[in-house]
């Protein structure tokens, strides 16, 4: 079997909003087709214009390779070489970064077609001892222009997520910092009060996660208001500090009694393990097209292993991202939960509508795919309608 064509779908919500911090707006997505005629599906979350350049320009030299020229004619089943061969014929232009996360959409797309071609879902293939399910857990965005209204919509869509028979959530608490929802600015102390109200409303029965999206810019001053947040049980704090600042969330791991979660942005096992070696994070949270693909995100997970530590995959994409990640958690023993974003529990279109057919939630839990590859399938309709 070999690689015949490769084609790039980059696609945008009619109605993005320029000052919205939400990628959920645009999205490419890589079919790789085969003279078997089996093709592969796969996405990335980054610039999608950037990653199509990446994956389609030309090169002139062994080092500044376009990544479609490398895989057309090649075996792609042969996704641990077809990845070394990417990463190393790109590095003068990738090795980091986007060029990374367009490996990660075409990798992905590998293992969907290695998958089909086997007959087999892509977990029972990354090896390990699979889970019996999957645990999902809800990723909450607020609406409010001002603190009450923030407070009252991330409390309701706390208990809004438990009534739909989740056992977990996510809190996005960006009252302040560079991911401040709608302009706000309100004192650090506010995040205490609108954290607490959520635990007020769902119980101490329901696993709470908080995301305060890179607001501190500096770790001790993180930890006299993370502290206060000990009390209330939760399971990790994410992305407290500037994600540069290796030694501020190691201070954070030392001092501060609540799991320190990272790795939202993080490309290669190479910048995972500066986060865990150096930056100490508890919890590594590889975004399957952003840190390579699940090739890479695998080798992440190994790694996290060896160090005791865990995995939460971050997934802020579609329904082809969120299959990737269910594929790696079904595989790795140490995950214990995974981002899920079902349709009813989105307001962005391209999420709704992208994938057919997505996993199903049954008692708080996913049941592992038994379809083969990735287990998806497009819709065509919304390729065209959202199509650039």
């Amino acid at each position: 079997m070999k690689i015949t064509d490769i084609v790039c779908h980059v696609l945008l919500d009619p109605g993005f909003d320029r000052h919205a911090t939400s990628s959920a707006q645009d999205d490419i997505v890589v079919e790789i087709h085969t003279d078997a005629g089996i093709s592969g599906i796969g996405e990335t979350d980054t610039n999608p214009w950037v990653a199509r350049a990446c994956i389609e320009s030309r090169g002139t030299h062994t080092m500044g390779l376009g990544l479609k020229e490398m895989l057309l004619g090649a075996d792609p089943l042969d996704h641990e070489g077809l990845w070394q061969r990417m990463y190393v014929g790109s590095a003068m232009t990738g090795r980091r970064g986007a060029g990374v996360s367009a490996i990660g959409a075409l990798d992905m797309a590998l293992w969907d077609i290695k998958g089909k071609a086997l007959g087999k879902p892509c977990w029972q293939l990354l090896g390990g001892v699979p889970q019996p399910h999957v645990t999902p857990y809800a990723s909450l965005q607020p609406a409010g222009r001002n603190l009450a209204d923030y407070k009252s919509s991330l409390r309701d869509w706390a208990v809004q997520a438990k009534q739909r028979g989740f056992r977990a959530a996510k809190l996005e608490a960006s009252l302040f910092g560079p991911y401040a929802h709608g302009r706000l600015n309100e004192p650090e102390a506010a995040l205490v009060e609108v954290i607490a109200a959520c635990r007020e409303a769902v119980g101490r029965d329901f696993t709470l996660m908080v995301d305060v999206q890179y607001a501190f810019s500096d770790a001790k001053k993180a930890l006299r208001i993370l502290k206060q947040l000990e009390p209330l049980d939760l399971f990790f704090i994410e992305t407290p500090l500037w994600i540069d600042d290796l030694d501020g969330y190691a201070f954070l791991h030392e001092n501060l009694g609540i799991r320190v979660a990272a790795g939202e942005w993080q490309t290669t096992r190479f910048e995972f393990i500066d986060l865990m070696d150096r930056g100490q994070v508890d919890v590594a949270q590889p975004d399957v097209g952003r840190v390579g693909g699940l090739t890479e995100a695998k080798r992440v997970c190994d790694l996290a292993a060896a160090r005791g530590r865990l995995i939460v995959p971050h997934c802020w994409k579609t329904g082809i991202g969120i299959a990737a990640s269910v594929h790696l958690a079904a595989a790795t023993g140490h995950c214990p939960l995974v981002e899920f974003l079902p349709a009813a529990q989105c307001d962005a279109p391209l999420r709704r509508e992208l994938v057919q057919e997505e996993l199903r939630m049954r008692d708080g839990r996913l049941a592992l795919p038994t379809r083969p590859g990735l287990g998806i399938e497009l819709n065509r309709e919304a390729l065209k309608k959202f199509a650039v």
